[in-house]
């Protein structure tokens, strides 16, 4: 390393020394200043690599990967007679008709008390007003909540005013605390002090998910017909409970009314080939496919066919977004080697971005980092291999079986990427890096080949299953393929790098150990030659020490 002592010398010699020692570090800084552009070539040639690296290792990984499998071409599509009902169908449902019929839809619960008004004045009721004073309600009375059914079934026991009975009662004294009281409960509450109506609503649709006011006894009767919360089933099935003969009877005997409008929490129901399934919301589940209730149909009776067969787009598309990514990484690997080399070309070094502007700085570099992969051996290979397999025929799969049966001579057909309608593009119909580019005949968003007859597309309608066979063999052989070439050296590079990253992590620490030798080397040069001058100006200054003595002796 660099000494960062600070020398001042020449002071009595009056010579350059700086400009002397630099002439004899020069050789030195010259190896230095390589070594550093070595070096910076290295860690960018790295990161060229890793970007490259990044993208073909997710084509192996995750497309080809997946498509070597018939799972990814289980694609279904789901028509229904009537838009009420809709179905997204799973990869195992049948092809076929199924018919449906919608008995019901899923609904939450909600309540809409009676309007509220103060006894006194008969204004509305405000939030804040005390419930005992402006309604009249029994100080202490107790109301019991349920939310859910049976075994989930919560009940919650609030007082209006008084002291709590329990550690588990809650004391309310207004409107705003009982729909906080409510709240706590579980269920959306709130009092609308300009309609004076309180509003309760579960919060989520179902039969399980309903809740309910206890009508027990005369006094709960009482107590929720003066807060507006009674309502004509409740009031019913209280009057049933409590001997009446009616709820007409009950109220007329109590002095209550039941005024409150009550929304029961309700199931959806499906009926589905004859048998029928229940829901607390309106989705489904139902062998692997999703049915959704959208609306009650305008006749409930009606008989909703469903039909289900293969998703040829939804094929296609697995097809041509592989092809697509393919393309991505072909044309990546074709531009990276068909760059100019910018041999001429060096890292600057810190004096030189000095000189020039930001932009300057940023062409420069660019022109180097572009051409850093430029006729590499190791990426002509990996895209040659690409290359190669996306030409080759298909016949026989991995266990020797013919995937598209026999010709006349009982030997093997054998089919190509063409023969779906891909392939490469003439020489002068593309720029040349995209020249080892697929086209998908008829594909709408190719310029190249849009318009074109749609081979494969038909090909899917027609056979599905030989285009399936086809593509997951093609994927299988595609994938094998790079697997060769990032199957890692124990020497050279990792598993999965198509490129020797164990070399150039070595040639980096080797670069890094080169500069650190000749800084060292160019400090021992300096330190050397500043201790020769040093020592020069020492008897320069004592000779000039003696001379100044004898003049003074002399009068000189």
């Amino acid at each position: 390393m660099a000494s960062d002592l600070i020398r001042i010398t020449g002071m009595n010699s009056g010579l350059d020394t700086e400009s002397i020692i630099s002439a004899y570090t020069s050789k030195a800084n010259a190896r230095l200043t390589k070594a550093k552009g070595s070096l910076q070539r290295n860690k960018w040639t790295q990161d060229a690599w890793k970007g490259l690296n990044t993208k073909i290792y997710s084509l192996y990984a995750n497309t080809l990967s997946n498509n070597r499998l018939s799972s990814a071409y289980t694609k279904k599509k789901t028509t229904t007679s009537n838009s009420a009902l809709s179905v997204l169908a799973g990869d195992a449902a049948a092809d076929g008709v199924q018919t449906a019929k919608i008995k019901s839809t899923a609904s939450a619960g909600y309540l809409t008390s009676g309007a509220l008004k103060d006894a006194t004045d008969g204004k509305t009721l405000e939030a804040g007003d005390d419930l005992v004073s402006a309604l009249g309600v029994d100080e202490g009375s107790v109301l019991s909540f349920t939310t859910g059914k049976e075994d989930n079934a919560k009940t919650y026991k609030i007082q209006i005013g008084g002291e709590a009975a329990d550690s588990d009662t809650t004391v309310v004294n207004n409107m705003t605390e009982l729909a906080n009281a409510l709240k706590k409960a579980g269920v959306n509450a709130n009092y609308d002090q300009g309609n004076g109506r309180l509003f309760v609503s579960s919060k989520k649709s179902g039969e399980a998910n309903d809740f309910s006011f206890a009508a027990d006894s005369e006094a709960s009767v009482k107590t929720l017909s003066k807060l507006g919360l009674l309502d004509k089933k409740t009031a019913e099935s209280a009057a049933k409970n409590l001997g009446f003969e009616d709820a007409s009877a009950m109220n007329k005997a109590y002095g209550t009314s039941a005024v409150a409008s009550k929304m029961a929490g309700s199931d959806a129901v499906l009926e589905l080939n004859g048998a029928e399934f229940k829901s607390d919301t309106n989705t489904f589940a139902i062998n692997g496919s999703t049915y959704t209730i959208n609306s009650m149909p305008s006749d409930p009776n009606e008989e909703i066919s469903i039909t289900t067969g293969t998703d040829y787009d939804a094929v296609y598309d697995v097809v041509k977004d592989m092809i697509k990514e393919y393309n991505t990484v072909i044309n990546e690997m074709t531009k990276l080697y068909n760059a100019d080399a910018a041999k001429s070309y060096d890292p600057l070094t810190s004096e030189q971005k000095e000189e020039m502007t930001e932009d300057e700085v940023n062409e420069w570099e660019k022109k180097i980092k572009d051409g850093l992969l430029s006729g590499d051996q190791t990426l002509y290979d990996v895209r040659q291999a690409m290359i190669d397999i996306s030409m080759q025929g298909i016949s026989t799969g991995k266990n020797g079986e013919a995937l598209f049966g026999t010709d006349d001579n009982g030997k093997p057909i054998t089919m190509y990427l063409a023969d779906f309608g891909i392939a490469t593009a003439g020489y002068f119909d593309t720029e040349e890096d995209e020249r080892y580019a697929l086209h998908i005949d008829g594909n709408s968003e190719d310029e190249v080949s849009a318009g074109k007859t749609d081979k494969l597309k038909s090909l899917i309608a027609s056979d599905p299953e030989k285009t399936i066979r086809f593509f997951q063999e093609f994927s299988s052989r595609m994938y094998d393929g790079l697997y060769k070439k990032m199957s890692g050296n124990s020497k050279l590079s990792s598993i999965y790098k198509v490129y020797n990253d164990k070399q150039l992590s070595e040639e980096q620490t080797n670069w890094e150990k080169k500069i650190t030798d000749i800084e060292d080397e160019i400090t021992a040069i300096e330190d050397k030659w500043y201790d020769k001058f040093s020592t020069m100006e020492t008897l320069l200054a004592k000779m000039q020490g003696n001379q100044t003595a004898v003049s003074s002796m002399f009068g000189m």
